[in-house]
C-alpha cells in the first residue's frame, strides 16, 4: 500500500493534489512527499488510527433507509483535499457576496417584493414557492439578516472552475464533521501540522455563539442560548449536540420550551422557568411551531412565532429563510447579486434549465440520458435522477414528473467533478468530491477557511452524500509563503 505518485493517475479529471502523474501541485508538495515517504506498515497504522479514533470520539451519524441501525461510524478518508490561501481568498469573497444577496433578497421578499415588481424574480417562482411563508410576511428580523447560517455546496470542473452548486439556507448541517476531521487528521498527522501552514477551524463555535449572542432581544454579556433539536433520531443528531456542548448552551427539544403569556420563551430547568433570548434552530420551519403551521407538530414550541414576531427571541435560522433554498431560486443568484449589489458574480453558478419555462422543458425532455435532474426543494440528494447513470425507467418517470409539475424541476450538466486521492483498499484512488463552505452573516459575515470536503466512497460515483453512503476528508487552506 506505500505510495507511489507515479503509478496514481487521475485523468482524464482535474485532481486537488496532483497536476498531473508523479507532479503534485505546489501547495501540496509537502503533504505528498510525507506519503511518498512512509512505507506499508505505517500507512496502514495511520489508517487504523484514524478509525479507532473515530469510534473512540464518537463521531456518528445516522442513516434512515438502515432501520434499527441507527449510527454508524463517520466515514473518513485519511489523505486531506488542498486549496492554496491564494485560491480560497477569491472563493471566501465570492460566498460573502452570495449570502449578502441572498439576505436582501429574502429580505425584499417578505416586505417591498421589489425584486419581483422589477421583473428580475419572475412572479411564478414566488407564487408556487412551497417554502414562502405568510407568517412572515412584513416582519424584519435583527439586524436584517434571515440566513444567519449557510452551506453552499461548491463543485470543480475540469477546466479548474469553481462553480456553486445549491445553497443550503434551512437547516445545512455538516460543519461539525468538519471539525472533527481535522482533530482526527491532528491525531494521525501530528507532524505534517508542524511543517506546513494550514489555517484552523476550530473558532467555528466561538463565532456560532457571538454571532447568535449578537441576535439577542436584550443586550447583555451572555444571552441564554439554546440548540433546539427534534431529538435523538435525527440524522444529524450528533451535530446538534456537539455544537450545543462546544458552545455551552442549552440543547433542547420542544418539550423542554414554553410560550409565556408576556410572549417570551422560557426553558424548563431544575431551578424553574429560565427566559431564552436565541434559538438556534435545527428543525425544519414547518414544524417548530403548531400553532402558525403544522398543528400535528409535537416537535415544536406553540406560540414560538408569536414570541419571534414580538422581538422577544431572536431565531436562527429566521422562519421563511428557506425560501432562498430552492433550487429554482438558485438559478436567479446571480442575478440578485446584480440587482442588490451591483456587482457581477465572484462565484458562477452551474449552468441551469428551468423546466418551468417551455423552451429549456423540451430541452431537458430532449436530454434526460445527459442531464442530472433535481427538485427544487430536496436535499440530501433524494428524488435526483443522474441521467448518464440511469434506466430507461427512471427517465421515462422523470418525464412523466417534470410534464406534471414543471415548476418543481430544474436540470444541469453532468460536470466532470474533481476528484481527489482517497486511500482505498488497494492503494490510492481517484475519488469526486465536492466541498461545502459555512458562512455565518450577523453583525459581520465569517467564512470557516475550508469547509467540509464531501467523497464518494465507491469508484466512478457522482454521489458524495453521507446519507448515501458518501465519506469526507479534512480540507487544508494552506499559506504557500506562511
Amino acid at each position: 500500500m506505500s505510495i507511489d505518485w507515479k503509478t496514481y493517475d487521475p485523468t482524464p479529471f482535474h485532481d486537488e493534489l496532483i497536476a498531473q502523474r508523479g507532479r503534485p501541485r505546489p501547495a501540496a508538495k509537502v503533504l505528498t512527499d510525507y506519503l511518498a515517504g512512509l512505507d506499508d506498515e505505517e500507512i496502514r497504522a495511520r489508517k487504523k488510527a484514524a478509525e479507532l479514533a473515530i469510534i473512540e470520539m464518537g463521531i456518528s451519524f445516522t442513516v434512515y433507509s438502515e432501520g434499527e441501525n441507527i449510527d454508524r461510524a463517520w466515514p473518513f478518508d485519511i489523505v486531506p483535499r488542498i486549496i492554496p490561501l491564494s485560491e480560497w481568498r477569491g472563493i471566501e469573497r465570492g460566498l460573502t457576496q452570495r449570502l449578502k444577496a441572498l439576505n436582501l433578497f429574502i429580505e425584499d421578499l417578505y416586505n417591498a417584493q421589489r425584486i419581483v415588481r422589477d421583473k428580475v424574480l419572475p412572479e411564478y417562482v414566488l407564487a408556487q414557492s412551497k417554502n414562502f411563508r405568510e407568517q412572515c410576511r412584513g416582519f424584519s428580523p435583527p439586524l436584517g439578516v434571515w440566513a444567519h447560517i449557510c452551506g453552499s455546496d461548491l463543485v470543480r470542473d475540469g477546466d479548474g472552475t469553481i462553480y456553486v452548486l445549491e445553497d443550503n439556507l434551512r437547516v445545512p448541517s455538516g460543519v461539525s464533521y468538519m471539525i472533527e476531521n481535522r482533530h482526527v487528521t491532528k491525531r494521525v498527522f501530528p507532524e505534517l501540522f508542524e511543517n506546513t501552514s494550514i489555517l484552523p477551524v476550530d473558532e467555528y463555535p466561538a463565532q456560532l455563539f457571538d454571532m447568535l449572542a449578537a441576535l439577542s432581544p436584550r443586550p447583555q454579556d451572555y444571552p441564554t442560548v439554546v440548540v433546539l433539536t427534534p431529538g435523538i433520531f435525527n440524522s444529524a443528531y450528533f451535530e446538534h449536540s456537539y455544537l450545543a456542548q462546544r458552545m455551552g448552551a442549552q440543547l433542547v427539544e420542544g418539550a423542554d420550551l414554553v410560550v409565556g403569556e408576556d410572549d417570551c420563551v422560557y426553558m424548563r430547568t431544575i431551578d424553574g422557568l429560565e427566559q431564552v433570548d436565541v434559538i438556534y434552530r435545527r428543525i425544519d420551519d414547518e414544524f417548530i411551531d403548531p400553532e402558525a403551521f403544522r398543528p400535528d407538530s409535537m416537535l415544536g414550541v406553540p406560540g414560538l412565532m408569536r414570541a419571534w414576531r414580538a422581538g422577544k427571541v431572536a431565531i436562527a435560522n429566521a422562519p421563511g429563510a428557506g425560501v432562498a433554498d430552492d433550487k429554482v431560486v438558485y438559478a436567479f443568484v446571480p442575478d440578485m447579486i446584480r440587482y442588490y449589489l451591483d456587482e457581477e458574480p465572484i462565484i458562477p453558478n452551474v449552468p441551469t434549465w428551468l423546466c418551468a419555462d417551455k423552451k429549456s422543458r423540451e430541452h431537458v425532455l430532449a436530454n434526460l440520458e445527459h442531464l442530472v435532474v433535481k427538485p427544487a426543494n430536496e436535499s440530501g440528494g433524494y428524488g435526483m435522477l443522474v441521467g448518464p447513470h440511469s434506466t430507461k425507467k427512471q427517465r421515462t418517470e422523470f418525464a412523466r414528473l417534470i410534464r406534471k409539475d414543471p415548476r418543481n424541476y430544474i436540470a444541469q450538466p453532468t460536470l466532470a467533478l474533481s476528484v481527489a486521492p482517497a486511500l482505498c483498499d488497494e492503494g490510492l484512488e481517484p475519488r469526486h468530491i465536492d466541498l461545502r463552505p459555512f458562512i455565518l452573516q450577523g453583525v459581520r459575515t465569517d467564512v470557516t477557511p475550508g469547509g467540509l470536503t464531501r467523497v464518494a466512497m465507491k469508484r466512478g460515483s457522482l454521489v458524495v452524500n453521507s446519507s448515501q453512503g458518501g465519506g469526507s476528508k479534512d480540507t487544508w487552506i494552506v499559506d504557500e509563503e506562511g
